[in-house]
């Protein structure tokens, strides 16, 4: 390969750094503030980060949108008990939450929710550009993508192609994490993407009896991550029975908690 000029109009390379005009949204929409919720790997909670991430955002008066970009794991539709997309005479309307939160996601024009995507790279990148360009969202303020775990075809295609203004990346106590954790950091730093800040979910649970906190996964090291990469901490997710709970039966928007203090204020200030 040949030594890169960094002028993308005449280099035939689809390297990560390369400049791709950012698709834009259709006539209907206005989009303020695009957060991509990212993690190096799976399992870690990055799903119930975007989602109490929304309920924070609407709680706070502003008008809130999901885009599911997890095409072939798609878990918003669940996590906030909606079935299907609305039609309208100009396209494709989001789903809307109890709250009002916009959600699109594949699982809401699948016809059985538990149908697999078997669908290659390009075609799942695709559906990710549509759900930006043809889903007529209307006006809002904060939009959350729920990235796919890792650093391959989708977060590349969200991150080249939807003006993305920050990221939130997702881990959990243990080391092994934290060691993947900073490919998505490294990632976004390549990508010259503003790393908002760091949530680390399951981080300790809470005794019973005494109230005290047990770190099942062994010390943190979220404090030390942050620091390494300039960011901060925007939150400690506790494992709690009655959080999953509230993702299974559709009702995470009654969850209670102040372990996000820190993205509510974030939040508050983030919108001009």
């Amino acid at each position: 390969m040949s030594e890169c000029t960094h002028d993308c109009q005449s280099c035939s390379q689809n390297c990560s750094s390369r400049e791709i005009p950012k698709e834009k949204l259709n006539e209907f929409s206005t989009v303020k503030k695009v957060i991509g919720v990212v993690s190096g790997k799976g399992g870690v909670g990055k799903s119930m980060v975007t989602a109490l991430s929304a309920v924070i955002s609407q709680r706070l008066g502003f008008n809130t949108a999901v885009l599911d970009a997890d095409i072939t794991g798609p878990s918003m539709p669940k996590m906030f008990g909606l079935k299907e997309a609305r039609a309208a005479q100009e396209g494709l309307l989001p789903a809307l939450s109890a709250t009002g939160i916009r959600v699109m996601s594949l699982n809401l024009l699948m016809k059985n929710e538990t149908d697999p995507v078997a669908w290659r790279g390009p075609v799942i990148a695709g559906t990710v550009k549509q759900f930006w360009t043809d889903v007529i969202w209307g006006d809002v303020d904060y939009m959350f993508v729920d990235m796919p775990p890792g650093t391959g075809d989708v977060p590349l295609t969200v991150f080249q192609s939807i003006p993305v203004d920050g990221i939130i990346v997702v881990t959990s106590p243990q080391e092994l994490v934290s060691m993947i954790v900073k490919k998505a950091l490294n990632m976004a730093k390549l990508m010259n993407i503003p790393v908002l800040g760091i949530v680390e979910n399951m981080s300790y649970t809470v005794c019973p009896h005494c109230d005290k906190k047990i770190y099942l996964y062994g010390q943190s090291h979220i404090e030390e991550i942050a620091k390494e990469y300039n960011t901060r901490v925007l939150g400690q997710i506790p494992i709690d029975p009655k959080l999953a709970a509230a993702s299974d039966k559709g009702t995470i928007e009654l969850f209670d908690g102040d372990f996000l203090a820190s993205t509510e204020e974030m939040l508050k200030t983030l919108v001009k």
